[in-house]
């Protein structure tokens, strides 16, 4: 365990409300190569924070890393739908992008 996933651990426990720290946690879990629980840790974030906008994306490339390509598609879309309400051009350009990408 790598002492930034046991502090994110630790901030989540104590009920941390920021939407960065589960997010971060997600992206930790990611980068150690744990997928299965990255992806639920995606979920959770985006169940409970869905304004939270960096979610989709990240959820999006690492189902389709996963080889969950309908997944994949279904965070773009869900967080296109977000963006367009929260007219982040940047962040919708990028989810539209990336969809084009899933064929």
């Amino acid at each position: 365990m790598t002492k930034r996933l046991e502090t994110l651990e630790f901030l989540l426990a104590k009920g941390s409300a920021d939407p960065f720290h589960h997010y971060a946690y997600a992206m930790e879990l990611r980068s150690l190569g744990r997928n299965d629980e990255a992806i639920a840790a995606f979920d959770a974030v985006i169940d409970r924070y869905a304004e939270y906008v960096p979610s989709y994306l990240m959820a999006a490339q690492l189902a389709s890393e996963m080889g969950k390509k309908p997944e994949a598609r279904a965070y773009c879309t869900r967080g296109i739908e977000v963006t367009a309400r929260a007219k982040d051009g940047h962040s919708l350009s990028e989810l539209q992008s990336f969809l084009s990408t899933l064929g």
